[in-house]
């Protein structure tokens, strides 16, 4: 079968769809990392069937290919990082989202920096450039697994559980003391990617916001890029959904299940998780499907 383009009609190009797909061409997004403060720029280019996502730094001599999978997972402080052998890349969890929210099976992302820029602390402009770019239909299956039973992982109160289930569905709750946010729970398809949980940026409390400058995180962070809370109010609104941050964890799970490859078909349940519990329950997922 020939590669087919499509344009961006979100149906055809649903998790559901039995074809892998890539972009119907290349797009570039600039900006700064969150986290180091440093300028970068990202261009995803269309890949081969069956090679996946993968990151390549370009402004290393020699050029370092880093594959987006649990085996190059670093470190979860605060965001995901990648490495492989001596390079990493910084803050890719939101990014990922965008690709495995909107059904990009293979793509080859082109790094200058040594961080996915943040944008505006969501992943609305990366969907924005994918729908833009289009979608071919290529000419290999995915493998889509599914589950029997149901596979748990917890960390104190904190847990992640997926379900057997006939399509691909999120739960997620958060509980926070500040009044702005609250207790939240918000569960949706995966097929509401670009709607519900795409424009959804990241958030914290101020206290913790100085707190990771003075440790030397989030040099690049500003009210341009992340909702703030103080004293039990925003300091930037208006928010873009009343549960605007749950949504945002929600973004960040789907971005670091991504590095699974393809979701097995199941409903995901998840409480007071961070990108560490993501990753081991990923991990633990993995080890259930490969038997």
């Amino acid at each position: 079968m020939m590669t087919e383009i499509i344009n961006s009609t979100l149906d055809l190009v649903s998790v559901s769809n039995p074809y892998q797909h890539t972009l119907n061409r290349s797009l570039t997004l600039s900006g700064l990392g969150l986290h180091t403060g440093a300028p970068a720029s990202v261009t995803i280019h269309p890949a081969a069937p069956n090679q996946g996502r993968f990151f390549v730094r370009m402004d290393r001599d020699p050029v370092r290919s880093i594959a987006a999978n649990l085996t190059t997972v670093h470190q979860t402080q605060f965001c995901t990082t990648l490495k492989q052998a001596d390079t990493t890349v910084m803050t890719v969890e939101h990014l990922l989202a965008a690709l495995a929210g909107m059904g990009i099976d293979n793509a080859k992302i082109e790094l200058q920096g040594p961080e996915v820029p943040i944008l505006d602390g969501s992943a609305q402009r990366w969907v924005n450039a994918i729908q833009n770019a289009g979608y071919q239909r290529q000419s290999h299956y995915r493998s889509i697994p599914s589950l029997d039973h149901p596979v748990l992982e917890q960390m104190g109160e904190a847990f992640i559980i997926a379900l057997p289930d006939l399509q691909i569905s999120f739960s997620y709750g958060i509980d926070f003391p500040e009044a702005a946010i609250g207790k939240q729970w918000y569960r949706c398809s995966l097929s509401d990617f670009w709607s519900e949980i795409a424009p959804a940026r990241t958030f914290g409390r101020a206290e913790d916001v100085e707190f990771l400058r003075a440790k030397g995180f989030i040099k690049g962070g500003s009210l341009d890029n992340a909702l703030v809370c103080r004293q039990g109010e925003w300091i930037n609104p208006p928010l873009r959904f009343a549960t605007e941050p749950v949504r945002h964890k929600l973004l960040d799970l789907i971005g670091d299940l991504s590095l699974l490859g393809t979701l097995p078909v199941a409903h995901y349940v998840a409480y007071k998780a961070s990108h560490a519990l993501h990753i081991r329950f990923a991990k633990r997922l993995q080890q259930v499907l490969l038997g």
